[in-house]
């Protein structure tokens, strides 16, 4: 087995953290009917992809999704909106890791780059599945792609302010700057 280093174990424990704001956060979203317009678990999965490796951000996103259904009901399995979410939210916290590694420190590429693939991905699926719910598919995914523009906004916002602020920071929690290969443990 490979032994554990510090740069592993953040990246663990900063998924971790992250998985489950995004299960808690959008609880109070919805609580005050702002959920599926801010998109928090969005928010917060693709914020994770910019703090993790790609494959804990990767496994967050397909997981979480997933989680928040049996444990809050939403996203909802029927229609697959939980399923199609994972995948979305896989792919998507996955290319912010990548793309955030290859620009960085400048995080405005990586993140309108990822916002751009997470929208066209979220429509793509909208208008996959409201065919196959004999919805009208384009005014099913332009009105859903419509309502997620606060949750653009607010993505805009927020990731730059947390990702710059744990950047000047320097802690060796939740931004990992890859020196520290050594395992430590076993």
């Amino acid at each position: 087995m490979k032994p554990l280093n510090a740069r592993t174990l953040r990246g663990m424990i900063a998924s971790a953290a992250m998985a489950a704001l995004a299960i808690i956060l959008p609880i109070a979203f919805h609580a005050v009917g702002l959920g599926a317009k801010f998109m928090p678990m969005v928010l917060v999965l693709m914020l994770n992809g910019f703090l993790s490796p790609w494959p804990w951000a990767m496994l967050a996103g397909a997981v979480v999704p997933i989680a928040s259904s049996l444990l809050t009901g939403m996203p909802p399995f029927y229609p697959p909106v939980c399923l199609t979410m994972s995948v979305e939210m896989m792919l998507t916290a996955g290319l912010a890791a990548l793309l955030y590694r290859l620009s960085r420190p400048r995080i405005w590429p990586a993140l309108i780059l990822t916002i751009l693939f997470n929208r066209a991905t979220s429509l793509a699926l909208t208008y996959f599945l409201a065919d196959k719910f004999g919805l009208p598919p384009r005014i099913v995914s332009l009105a859903y792609f419509a309502q997620g523009l606060p949750g653009i906004a607010l993505q805009l916002t927020v990731i730059p302010l947390v990702v710059s602020t744990l950047a000047r920071r320097k802690g060796i929690l939740l931004f990992h700057d890859y020196e520290s290969e050594k395992a430590i443990l076993p």
